[in-house]
């Protein structure tokens, strides 16, 4: 309960009202820099003067940052602010959509892209607002939706972007998203309080590094494994650094008396269970969002092919975010009547069962929308199931670390399904004008790989325990909020 209402001065009830819209907004726009630059990358080498490879890495530079950064500013949050560092993090992001507008040099478009990259933070961070500040009747389905953001953020930044591209400068695009960033920055600055949940200490920096460069090899390998050979000696020797580089880190964090990540209660099966859902569930959404966009603009020939232009492609994906908006607060009502883990393994079945669709007929339009909306559902559903299971499982002290966490884990598991796709539309291609491009066949094989990872999601939420709130339940959270007060009642 925010401190105001307990002094008994409520905040003002408009920007009240407006601190839930206010906090989806900055994680649409989330979504919609990181979405921006796709209808970008094909003509990019040609106005940037650079290679297609160093394009590339106004995508990889992002995914980087976003990892790295989003539980270093959850953990940076508990400590000095949620608030505090969200406005930072939009505010990273808009700066770096302003370079993006004024230059064409390839280097400061990366760095500006890894700037942006810090925004992955503001959906945890926002989470962990509303938690503190929202009675419980209210934060299930405000939770829900600022999960949902991700999605609806991809769908309505898509055409947009595309809308911009097709019919004016390229840097108007960036133009455009510096002006939604300042709006959003300014709005959230006017509407949202600071939380007074903190969870005081030193900050880890020996964690934060370390974890940053574990976060580095392990995408690296990843995301560069396929161009760069996945036996090569550069992913083997990342491949190596990262595991000696998490394993000391690991020893690390179980010494820090104020570690980054609190590993003895991430192995709880409670939060464990989730952060392995929230991978397997970002490697499951993430293929229908890479193949559904290069099924609809595979020219005709291929014989499955729509030939649809960039904006058409993206108007196919818009009724894909809609659908999010409105099912988000489904999610919250089934998490509240029957458990979050209840909506979670919903979410899991309704993507494989997305998948199934698209396995189907992937070749007529009005079928691919429909798989497409199917899958959209299903991980609106899962999506807004897995920060509650993380606020129902941890200390209100602790919220934005740990689902910092889990949002990272989501980061892996899009980046492990980007590699794995890659990989197998590389190896069933066929020879159309001289080019290769990949087969039907090997598009429904990516859809069958992700559909069987949906399965494993499903049964993983299975088997997590269910939320027990016993009658101290309120004593505890109490406790987490503030326990130095707490002891000194019972001291007395």
């Amino acid at each position: 309960m925010p401190m105001s209402h307990i002094l008994g001065a409520p905040a003002p009830p408009l920007r009240e009202r407006l601190t839930v819209p206010v906090l989806a907004l900055g994680g649409s726009l989330m979504a919609v820099m990181q979405t921006a630059v796709v209808p970008l990358l094909p003509d990019l080498p040609r106005l940037t003067g650079s290679s297609p490879a160093a394009v590339s890495w106004m995508v990889t530079s992002t995914l980087l940052a976003g990892a790295v950064l989003t539980p270093v500013l959850g953990r940076a949050g508990d400590m000095y602010g949620k608030r505090r560092v969200l406005l930072l993090a939009l505010a990273l992001m808009t700066a770096g959509s302003m370079v993006c507008a004024v230059t064409s040099d390839i280097r400061l478009l990366i760095a500006a892209r890894a700037l942006q990259g810090s925004a992955a933070s503001v959906v945890p961070l926002s989470i962990s607002l509303l938690r503190d500040e929202l009675p419980p009747a209210r934060s299930g389905s405000a939770v829900a939706l600022m999960s949902s953001t991700v999605g609806i953020g991809a769908a309505l930044g898509l055409p947009l972007a595309a809308a911009i591209v097709q019919y004016a400068n390229w840097h108007v695009m960036f133009w455009v998203t510096s002006a939604l960033g300042a709006i959003g920055l300014a709005l959230a600055r006017w509407a949202v309080r600071e939380s007074p949940v903190r969870n005081p200490g030193r900050f880890d920096a020996v964690g934060a590094i370390g974890l940053s460069i574990g976060l580095i090899c392990l995408l690296l390998a990843i995301s560069q494994g396929g161009d760069w050979g996945w036996t090569s000696p550069a992913v083997l020797g990342l491949t190596g650094a990262m595991v000696i580089v998490l394993a000391a880190w690991c020893r690390h964090q179980m010494r820090a008396r104020n570690p980054l990540v609190d590993l003895r209660l991430a192995a709880r099966p409670r939060v464990a269970l989730p952060h392995l859902a929230a991978l397997f569930t970002g490697f499951a959404f993430y293929a229908n969002s890479l193949v559904t966009a290069q099924l609809l603009q595979a020219p005709a020939e291929t014989g499955y092919g729509l030939d649809l232009s960039i904006l058409q492609t993206g108007l196919c994906m818009l009724p894909g975010g809609l659908i999010m908006l409105c099912v988000s607060p489904i999610s919250a009502r089934i998490s509240a009547a029957r458990g979050a883990k209840t909506a979670l393994a919903a979410g899991a079945a309704v993507i494989a069962a997305g998948y199934a669709v698209r396995i189907a007929d992937s070749e007529q339009l009005w079928l691919i929308i429909a798989g497409s909306a199917v899958l959209s559902a299903g991980t609106a559903l899962a999506y807004s199931a897995l920060p509650t299971l993380i606020i129902e499982s941890v200390p209100a002290h602790q919220t934005a670390s740990v689902n910092g966490v889990n949002v990272l884990l989501r980061t892996i598991g899009q980046a492990t399904c980007s590699a794995a796709v890659a990989a197998v539309l590389t190896h069933h291609t066929m020879s159309l004008g001289g080019t290769a491009v990949p087969t039907l066949h090997g598009y429904l094989l990516a859809f069958g790989m992700a559909g069987t990872v949906a399965v494993l999601a499903f049964a993983l939420a299975l088997v997590i325990p269910r939320h027990r709130d016993p009658a101290g339940g309120a004593r505890q959270r109490i406790r987490s909020a503030a326990p130095a007060a707490v002891e000194a009642v019972e001291e007395r």
